[in-house]
């Protein structure tokens, strides 16, 4: 079955249509970066320090004019970064994924590049037992479609030299998130999310978690199951491990379900990690990255300002497909920011922090903690231009977007400018 998104055009048209949501929402929406106190932890959010465009690139790199989804990781003294340019944010034929690596992260040297006639996205990363790889899913040209083409995956072998990429996964499987867990490699992922946009929707989505003794075969993580821990509307995931050997996750519900649209918040007890409880959330909680600081979770996820950062409006159509459409028109023409936000095992609930430097099109980051820092997170994110007015989503994802780094360091007491 042929999965469409509403057209370019049909987006375009619906920034005029819906103009006065995107003044509302930027009249009305907090574009707030001042820290909400009740987080427990104090952040501090430093400045960020762009990377793609940078001086510091190789000069191998050649890039386009939207540059986003990345991944990054520590492996033997260097920071590699692997991020997608394209001409825009949707599937196009000239998509390349670039990697380059730094031991102080600002210069960086060539590590190799990608690109197979498609579009390219969700590079991740694992480091293991002195090995890297790096995974990536193949997705059409059209930028009209979702088309999931498979997943490769590539083995490091020197500077500038990768073994692969070869096929991995299933031909629907998306890698998401990529975890090493008591030097255990664990990566959440969803199969069937060309389904997202299907006109019925009425086909399901399933979150997996995987593990590999060889980082090309992968597995159940929990064995005597097929992987699979949660059949909804779900597909980008993340986890983190809890003090009681216990997960929880955030998993962005764009497709819907029987608990409506937006997110879910779920956790599964220790030594049952495929049995999960999950709480329905109305906000929707975009590329979501989890980690824990102070015996707290803590989630990275795009934030929307506008009908106070819900995406499911609790005004359903005559049918799935008239909901989920109108759902998408909203999300599209409001203004959004990457936000840190916590989250409560326990209450399944999630709150909202601090925004992040960001606007127009933004959110796919990625946090490594500092070496020798023990408070402080780098995160590594894509934004549009942060200079100018503000500008919703759409007009972001058809614009320039860059890649920056910061850092974000817990305190015990509110610091002082």
């Amino acid at each position: 079955m042929q999965n469409q998104w509403p057209s370019i055009a049909t987006r375009i048209r619906a920034i005029g249509v819906l103009a006065a949501l995107t003044l509302t929402a930027l009249a009305c929406g907090s574009g707030n970066s001042e820290p909400n106190v009740s987080a427990a932890l104090y952040p501090s959010v430093g400045a960020p320090s762009w990377v793609v465009p940078g001086v510091g690139l190789p000069a191998e790199v050649t890039l386009q004019d939207s540059n986003n989804n990345l991944d990054v990781v520590r492996h033997e003294g260097r920071v590699f970064l692997a991020f997608r340019t394209s001409e825009t944010h949707f599937a196009g034929p000239s998509t390349v994924l670039w990697v380059v690596s730094s031991v102080d992260e600002l210069t960086w040297r060539y590590e190799g590049h990608f690109a197979l006639g498609t579009d390219l996205r969700e590079p991740r990363f694992l480091s293991w037992q002195g090995s890297l790889w790096l995974y990536f899913a193949v997705l059409g040209t059209n930028p009209a479609k979702f088309e999931p083409q498979g997943s490769r995956v590539a083995k490091y072998q020197a500077p500038g030299q990768w073994q692969g990429p070869d096929k991995v996964f299933d031909s629907t499987f998306i890698p998401w998130r990529v975890h090493v867990i008591d030097d255990k490699p664990l990566m959440v992922g969803y199969s069937g999310g060309g389904n997202i946009y299907d006109a019925n929707g009425a086909e399901l989505i399933t979150v997996k978690l995987l593990t590999t003794d060889d980082g090309t075969t992968w597995r159940p993580w929990v064995d005597g199951t097929d992987g699979s821990v949660l059949v909804s509307g779900g597909s980008e995931t993340d986890i983190a491990v809890l003090a009681d050997g216990g997960l929880v996750a955030v998993v962005r519900n764009e497709a819907g379900d029987s608990d409506g649209f937006g997110a879910k918040v779920c956790r599964a007890p220790a030594g049952q990690w495929d049995q999960w409880e999950c709480a329905a959330d109305p906000k929707k909680y975009d590329s979501p990255q989890l980690f824990t600081q102070g015996g707290k979770v803590w989630l990275i996820g795009r934030r929307s300002l506008a009908n106070e950062g819900h995406y499911d409006l609790k005004d359903p159509g005559e049918s799935h497909n008239e909901t989920s459409t109108k759902y998408q028109l909203q999300w599209w023409s409001s203004p959004k920011r990457c936000a840190l936000w916590r989250v409560d095992p326990v209450a399944l609930r999630v709150t909202w922090v601090a925004d992040l430097p960001s606007k127009g099109d933004t959110c796919f980051a990625t946090a490594l903690p500092v070496p020798g820092q023990a408070d402080t997170w780098r995160i590594y994110n894509y934004t549009s231009p942060l200079e100018g007015e503000d500008i919703n989503w759409l007009q972001g994802q058809l614009g320039q977007t860059l890649i920056y780094r910061l850092d974000v360091s817990f305190h015990n007491s509110p610091r002082t400018p």
